[in-house]
């Protein structure tokens, strides 16, 4: 008897939870939201990458289109090499193609990414330290406000060879004439256009404040009595510096490295107005590879290597976060 009367009790318990858990459930409509912006997603942003990947295994043909062939020679041609004659020497000279492009995009933008880091550092530190945080911020979101071929510009005729930049160098070299009593000495202008120098200087400019801002919301964030308690242990600035607060910040220099390193590396707009025919950047290539010579399965291939580029580097930023992540849980538990 007292079995079946837990059997029934325990019967009426389930079909009240089942009940209560039906009355009391709240809806969860996060799927159906998301159903609008997935199917956006993949229609403008996966589908174009997956032709993007399709046509660099495919074929050239006659008339600027593909033909629809399986083939590497797209990723073949990356690797190709010319064969040139000096017609003074009568040497045969043999070069890669776009290899040394492709090393000098590299080179290019590490050092643009660098420098815009070793920037970004002290300026967001004192972003997050100042009183003033907003002003700071619509100084540095201003330059947005202005289209970026505008800005490019403006470099371009600051760096001329009539330019401020030469003004600001030849009156130097003017006060040095009259200090070594140089009469005939003449200043002559410097060509900043068309150098790696004027790409990586206008990259920088171009695109600082997304080094900018994740540093300073890293240090905004950054509990600075962890600082204090290293002073305390004998620890000098310099080494509280870049042995806690550096550590501390990680996220946000690892997210200003991406948001600048990528954007550099696929730059076209920056090499063209400001660079020459010796300093093109892949940018350049595919454009050209798509436009000029037609040449759709090549400029999808170093598509394809520019998009493995940037996935590599995001990939790395959100396993370094979900480490970090992962670190402060444990510390706390």
């Amino acid at each position: 008897m007292k079995d079946s009367k837990k059997n029934k009790e325990s019967i009426q318990l389930k079909v009240a939870k089942a009940a209560f858990a039906r009355k009391y459930k709240k809806p969860n409509p996060g799927p159906v939201y998301s159903w609008p912006m997935g199917v956006w997603f993949s229609i403008f942003f996966i589908v174009p990458i997956l032709i993007i990947v399709a046509y660099s295994f495919c074929k050239k043909d006659n008339f600027g289109g593909i033909q629809w062939s399986f083939t590497l020679d797209a990723y073949k041609a990356i690797f190709s090499k010319v064969t040139t004659i000096n017609p003074v020497t009568g040497e045969t000279v043999t070069k890669f193609v776009y290899l040394p492009l492709l090393w000098r995009t590299l080179w290019t933008t590490v050092v643009a990414t660098f420098l815009s880091i070793a920037i970004a550092l002290p300026c967001g530190y004192a972003m997050a330290r100042s009183k003033r945080q907003t002003l700071f911020l619509v100084l540095i979101i201003i330059p947005f406000l202005t289209n970026s071929l505008i800005r490019i510009y403006a470099w371009k005729t600051i760096l001329g060879t009539e330019g401020p930049l030469n003004q600001f160098c030849g009156f130097f070299a003017k006060l040095y004439f009259l200090i070594t009593q140089n009469p005939d000495g003449e200043f002559h202008a410097i060509q900043f256009i068309g150098t790696n120098t004027a790409i990586i200087l206008v990259n920088i400019y171009m695109y600082l404040p997304y080094a900018i801002l994740p540093v300073f919301t890293a240090v905004d964030r950054f509990d600075f009595t962890l600082l204090e308690a290293a002073r305390d242990l004998g620890a000098t600035k310099p080494v509280a510096m870049f042995k806690v607060l550096l550590p501390g910040i990680k996220s946000g220099i690892v997210s200003a490295l991406i948001f600048t390193f990528i954007p550099i590396f696929g730059n076209y707009t920056v090499p063209l107005l400001v660079g020459s025919k010796d300093t093109r950047m892949l940018g350049q290539t595919i454009y050209e590879a798509a436009t000029t010579s037609r040449n759709l399965p090549l400029a999808s291939s170093f598509s394809v290597i520019l998009t493995l580029v940037s996935m590599i580097a995001i990939l790395y930023m959100l396993t370094s976060e979900k480490k970090e992540a992962s670190l402060k849980k444990m510390k706390s538990e």
